[in-house]
């Protein structure tokens, strides 16, 4: 795992790729849970057995249930050791090319983007590229942003 402890490291950082997290299983009982907290019980995500005769052959995890993974999948590769806080601040850019069906295994490959200097502290993007085992395509591409304050 590579730590961060000044924000100058993370401004020479910008442009690696940081590493790739370990695989993790999407199981129905966190797509459940995700539905319940969000109120999105579209069928294709809950409903395993009409789901079964759908386009993907089973359940598939709701996109925003990747993306909500990314900034876990993120801290099993890198550390912000950093003083001061850090607040999410967004994101730029997110696409889902490719439905993530429930038992799949994902893991996210974090690289470095801009670290822009602001008057509070920097600004960094971070791209995450978040596959599925066994698929060309990903499931997530996502460039973040996240404000490092001194």
């Amino acid at each position: 795992m590579r730590t961060f402890t000044t924000l100058d490291e993370i401004a020479a950082a910008a442009g690696e790729e940081l590493g790739t997290s370990e695989w993790v299983t999407i199981e129905q009982e966190r797509v459940d849970q995700f539905a319940e907290a969000t109120g999105d019980h579209q069928w294709i995500h809950v409903d395993v057995e009409r789901a079964a005769d759908g386009p993907f052959g089973g359940t598939i995890a709701h996109g925003y249930l990747t993306l909500s993974l990314v900034p876990w999948l993120g801290s099993t590769v890198f550390a912000l050791e950093t003083p001061g806080a850090k607040l999410n601040y967004g994101v730029n850019k997110v696409r889902f090319p490719n439905p993530v069906r429930v038992g799949s295994r994902i893991r996210s490959t974090i690289s470095v983007g801009e670290v822009t200097d602001l008057p509070a502290g920097k600004q960094l993007t971070l791209k995450h590229v978040v596959e599925i085992e066994g698929q060309d395509k990903p499931a997530c591409v996502a460039e973040s942003v996240v404000l490092l304050l001194p």
